[in-house]
């Protein structure tokens, strides 16, 4: 899992958006749950921000240089399908 979360040197900013308490938004605590603590390892300088709020449709937003962002929905998705969104987020170039 560490090597999907090498993030794009590009890469300025990671923020989520979800509800604390709807069944939606459940996969990504979970996955949050599970992956923060490797992607903040492996990324300890750029900002990963959780922003909670009740009735809120579970998004993605990927900050990088010039001011370019990238925001995908994470509704309806499974633990496996928002890893596989996050990482094409974050990747590097090939």
């Amino acid at each position: 899992m560490s090597g999907k979360y090498a993030f794009t040197k590009s890469l300025k900013e990671l923020r989520f958006l979800f509800c604390q308490t709807s069944e939606a938004s459940a996969p990504v605590r979970n996955f949050l749950l599970r992956a923060y603590p490797t992607m903040k390892k492996n990324n300890p300088s750029t900002p990963i921000m959780m922003r909670e709020a009740a009735g809120t449709v579970p998004k993605v937003f990927a900050r990088y240089e010039f001011g370019v962002e990238k925001a995908q929905s994470l509704a309806g998705l499974t633990d496996k399908q928002i890893e596989e969104t996050i990482t094409s987020l974050v990747k590097p170039a090939a």
